[in-house]
């Protein structure tokens, strides 16, 4: 019988202010990302009231990191030093590879009633990948697929697969899982992950239980080691998002939207973003 992963940290969301002065809620960052390797930060910026994020990311540099942004209600806009720009509304999932560097801006502008729910989860490239040429992955909430499972348990499939049905983002280093669950009242459900992979939970809706630890929104469940997970509606649906990934176990030198492997390559970036000389020629 496989082995049920323990939790290992259960995290909050705390409120931070970020950009240009969005007010978001951070899950984890700079002090937890060593124990969420290959994950650096996850943010959750659910609000229903268009001032806390309609300042939105002006134009600003990455470098090194892969940032992954999930929409539930609302539009942001995004342009970037390529040339690229559009928007991701409703559903959406926009998966964009820093690589070597790019400069770009994001601009929530929410949903009709002035709601704007998403989150963006940071995860590490390795030394070898670091100066990679940047792209994009841009997927539309109809490319998603849904799958219903046994006791009428519902996923949405970003990345990863689940009975034979697999998500449409692929050919990522990480080999990451990213799922959106929602499991009805009454109903338990264990899922199979890879033994290798730090993995987590984040409850967007509801409440439940892993394993002998009570959960509920905003809530993040790190597990230990094993080879699956166990979700517990017992009285009310849960919904939440199932994230893991291969950890790079690498040093991570970080400064604001630049992550590293060295404090020198770090000054180099930092030095080439002053000296406009950030965006590298495509390899």
């Amino acid at each position: 019988m496989p082995e049920d992963r323990p939790v290992k940290l259960k995290l909050q969301r705390e409120p931070v202010t970020e950009g240009a002065g969005v007010r978001l809620n951070r899950l984890f960052g700079h002090a937890e990302a060593p124990a969420l390797d290959p994950f650096l930060l996850l943010d959750d910026f659910r609000s229903d009231t268009p001032a806390d994020y309609l300042k939105g990311f002006p134009w600003h540099p990455h470098r090194g990191i892969e940032t992954i942004t999930y929409v539930l209600k609302g539009d942001v806009a995004h342009g970037d030093s390529m040339g690229n720009q559009g928007t991701i509304s409703s559903g959406d999932v926009q998966w964009m590879t820093a690589g070597s560097g790019i400069i770009h801006q994001e601009m929530p502008k929410g949903d009709e009633n002035g709601s704007m729910h998403g989150f963006q989860l940071w995860a590490n490239l390795p030394a070898a990948r670091k100066m990679i040429s940047p792209k994009y992955r841009d997927i539309t909430a109809d490319q998603v697929p849904e799958v219903m499972l046994s006791q009428q348990i519902r996923v949405k499939i970003i990345a990863g697969n689940i009975d034979g049905v697999k998500g449409p983002v692929d050919d990522i280093v990480i080999e990451p899982t990213f799922m959106d669950f929602e499991v009805p009242a009454g109903v338990e459900f264990s899922h199979g992950v890879d033994p290798a992979h730090t993995v987590f939970i984040y409850v967007i809706g509801g409440r439940g239980s892993t394993g002998d630890t009570d959960i509920e929104n905003g809530d993040l469940v790190l597990y230990g080691k094993g080879e699956c997970l166990t979700v517990s509606a017992s009285h009310e649906p849960v919904r939440f998002l199932l994230l893991s990934g291969r950890p790079l176990n690498e040093p991570v030198v970080w400064r604001g939207p630049i992550v590293m492997n060295t404090r020198e390559e770090l000054e180099t970036a930092f030095q080439e973003y002053r000296e406009n000389r950030f965006i590298q020629p495509k390899q």
